[in-house]
């Protein structure tokens, strides 16, 4: 080009290349500034590829001092005229939007949002969330339209109601995240057949299901979120997961006696994530119920290469221990304990390990400081404090090699837990190669 003398050179640049330049300018504002530059580039911000991300996070305000109603017509306000400039725009990568609440009075607007994503920018990630959560069967109802595209790849919905009246057709989506709704059978059913090549769900605080069947093979993924609070009308809710080809499965909320998960058929298991917590104290018969229920999933995910664990998880195992109920053969080769340890879990802990004789890497990250309290039913301080320190656990773990405590808070030396746990550790791991002890903060 330098040979040839003359000219602007960079406006003589190949028009893909053009189009990368600008793709990777910092704001969308300083892409349309760009077509002042010359007549050549008056429309080819217009052309600018897929790499392009909206994303309104919404305003943060205080609830005090600025009216709720006017913030959120300024919100929405400020979407519109993006979009406006934007419509013109081949193809957008992302388009997250989070309007702080829904009211009635908003749906055109969003609808335009919808229609934005689903038909007009070619959005392959869509994310519509509503801050603040609505009443399960008050919220955004999902317009008919929306159900039938072929170029959405990830679908996250905060609080907004699915009821298509016909066939779903998202044939290229592969991520699909729900929350905050209420949502039957037949409706999953129909969204699940309308996804033939989704590979991960989410379903956040989703309430009305009462039997979840997933029998797509290509369906890898599941992350289920459940509360206490949210059946409270209902007697007995239990969600039921047939799910024979996932390979990851996560557990979250808080559930009790009357709200609860079954696993029923997940052999394909190669990861499960546990983090829940069970509270049962209002039931009259045995407060052990609480154990035999972790007990009863262990015995589900016994056949997984990968277990997390949360606190409770972590607390029960002890009670279990306590009782001596056996912790059932297990193939799991990672094990990540999600809690701020305490030196009564040490017995939990080492009965779980003594059947984990395939495990090649230990994690435990003391993130998770939540107080735990379901020990001091079962058994009192003293007792506990006895057996601690009298009782010698062996486990055999011939294959474990890594050994890792993140965020640990505290001195080593001060935390009589610690000790009594690596000196078991080091003497049943055998074919230990690393071992990390990685502190939260530096301390003095």
């Amino acid at each position: 080009m330098a040979a040839a003398g003359g000219g602007d050179r960079l406006s003589d640049l190949p028009e893909p290349i053009l189009l990368h330049i600008l793709s990777m300018l910092p704001n969308r504002k300083q892409v349309v500034q760009t077509s002042v530059v010359s007549s050549q580039w008056r429309f080819l911000w217009k052309s600018v590829p897929a790499s392009l991300n909206f994303n309104f996070p919404g305003f943060p305000f205080d609830d005090r001092k600025i009216n709720k109603t006017k913030i959120l017509f300024a919100y929405i306000a400020s979407v519109n005229r993006e979009l406006h400039y934007w419509s013109s725009c081949e193809k957008i990568k992302s388009f997250r939007v989070f309007p702080q609440k829904y009211v009635v009075f908003i749906d055109h607007d969003v609808d335009l949002w919808v229609h934005f994503a689903t038909n007009i920018g070619k959005v392959e990630e869509f994310t519509l969330k509503f801050r603040i959560m609505t009443f399960p069967d008050f919220g955004y109802e999902f317009p008919e339209f929306a159900y039938r595209n072929t170029v959405l790849r990830k679908l996250v919905l905060g609080s907004c109601q699915l009821r298509p009246s016909g066939n779903v057709k998202w044939s290229n989506l592969v991520s699909l995240s729900i929350g905050d709704a209420g949502m039957n059978e037949a409706v999953m059913e129909k969204v699940l057949s309308g996804c033939p090549n989704l590979e991960c769900l989410e379903l956040d605080k989703v309430i009305g299901i009462r039997r979840l069947e997933i029998s797509s093979v290509k369906l890898r993924k599941l992350i289920v979120t459940i509360y206490e609070t949210e059946n409270a009308d209902d007697e007995y809710y239990c969600l039921e997961i047939h799910a024979p080809y996932i390979r990851h499965l996560e557990l979250w909320g808080l559930c009790c006696d009357d709200i609860h998960f079954q696993l029923r058929n997940v052999a394909s298991l190669v990861t499960a994530v546990l983090s829940l917590h069970i509270d049962f104290s209002d039931r009259k018969s045995d407060k052990l119920e609480e154990c035999r229920y972790l007990q009863e999933l262990l015995h589900k995910v016994a056949h997984v290469e990968n277990l997390e664990l949360g606190p409770w998880c972590i607390e029960c195992l002890s009670i279990l221990e306590l009782k001596g109920w056996p912790v059932p053969p297990s193939r799991w080769k990672f094990l990540k304990l999600n809690a701020a340890l305490e030196q009564l879990d040490y017995p939990g802990i080492c009965s779980f390990l003594s059947s984990s004789s395939n495990l090649e890497t230990l994690i435990i990250d003391w993130c998770n400081r939540k107080p735990r309290n379901l020990l001091s039913k079962y058994t009192n301080v003293d007792e506990r404090w006895r057996r601690f320190v009298t009782h010698s656990f062996n486990c055999s773990l011939p294959h474990l090699k890594t050994i890792k405590f993140v965020n640990f808070y505290g001195k080593v030396s001060e935390n009589k837990f610690v000790l009594p746990l690596l000196k078991c550790l080091r003497k049943n791991a055998t074919a230990l190669e690393k071992f990390v002890i990685a502190c939260k903060f530096r301390v003095k």
